[in-house]
């Protein structure tokens, strides 16, 4: 493997979130999941990231999603299931995505989203699934033939399969949903977005401060240290690892075309983020990619 691969996937990534993340903030995705009768954002939001699960209870969307309190996730599962089957959430949010994604990409040539979406799907179908729950339920559903559907949906396959091995790097390394929460309000966000955004109690917050405390993540007055640093950037170094399967054995042109096609869909997405984002998405770079081989 070349050294460069886990910065690809990273480049990669940073491109594609936001265009999976069209679904839980453009007017039009949302509009959908109302009038599939998931009324209210969390509603819309468990179902849609569980439909490719089936009509599953709160517990393995809990283990699969990681972040979020128990609590929240029983508020809405399974009770969504009464409200929306999961066939009927899958056609809302890629009916509401692709609505999204019209809008975003009006002035983008139909060849070049058609290209964006064939590397996608070529990339999926190069993904190590063993050990990836939610990867391998996206990347088991069918293809539709809409060059924005099957671009939208690649790019959540593959999203939600580098999400599985960032949880398995997390619980490799031990740590805790909420420390994970504290280190990032200490680090680059706030406790007021981060702990109602993902259902968690004063006492629970409060717990996991003082765990990453203990770890050597935080000082007692909450500073983050060299040594939280240091082994959070191992827990992402991780995460890019995990995620670089799809992107090896590419060459330096492979490399540079794929970033050319999806620079200005996940710009064009990245318009439609809120300005407190629960995941911290590394800045795309000013020029086009320059890489040696990537394997």
């Amino acid at each position: 493997m070349n050294d460069d691969s886990g910065r690809i996937a990273r480049l990669m990534w940073a491109h594609f979130e936001p265009i999976h993340a069209v679904c839980y903030f453009h007017p039009r995705a949302l509009d959908s999941f109302r009038a599939a009768g998931l009324r209210g954002y969390w509603r819309g939001y468990f179902a849609s990231r569980a439909a490719p699960l089936g009509a599953v209870d709160a517990a393995p969307v809990i283990a699969a999603f990681f972040g979020f309190a128990p609590q929240m996730v029983t508020r809405a599962l399974p009770h969504v299931w009464e409200m929306a089957t999961p066939q009927e959430v899958l056609r809302a949010r890629l009916i509401g995505a692709v609505q999204a994604l019209a809008e975003l990409t009006y002035d983008q040539p139909q060849d070049r989203i058609a290209e964006a979406a064939d590397v996608l799907e070529a990339a999926v179908d190069r993904l190590e699934l063993a050990g990836r729950v939610l990867g391998s339920a996206n990347a088991a559903l069918p293809r539709n033939e809409s060059p924005l559907a099957r671009l939208w949906q690649a790019a959540t396959t593959l999203r939600e399969q580098r999400g599985d091995g960032h949880v398995a790097a997390l619980v490799a390394a031990g740590v805790h949903p909420v420390e994970v929460l504290a280190w990032r309000a200490a680090l680059d966000q706030r406790r007021e977005f981060l702990q109602p955004a993902r259902g968690w109690t004063d006492e629970e917050w409060a717990a996991g401060r003082e765990r990453a405390i203990a770890r050597g993540w935080l000082t007692a007055d909450g500073t983050p240290t060299d040594r939280g640093r240091a082994e959070f950037q191992a827990i992402e170094d991780a995460t890019d690892r995990a995620a670089a399967h799809p992107w090896r054995g590419l060459d330096a042109a492979d490399v540079e075309r794929i970033d050319e096609l999806l620079d200005p869909i996940g710009r064009a997405a990245r318009t439609v983020l809120p300005t407190e984002f629960p995941l911290v998405l590394p800045d795309l770079p000013q020029q086009r990619l320059a890489t040696g081989p990537a394997a």
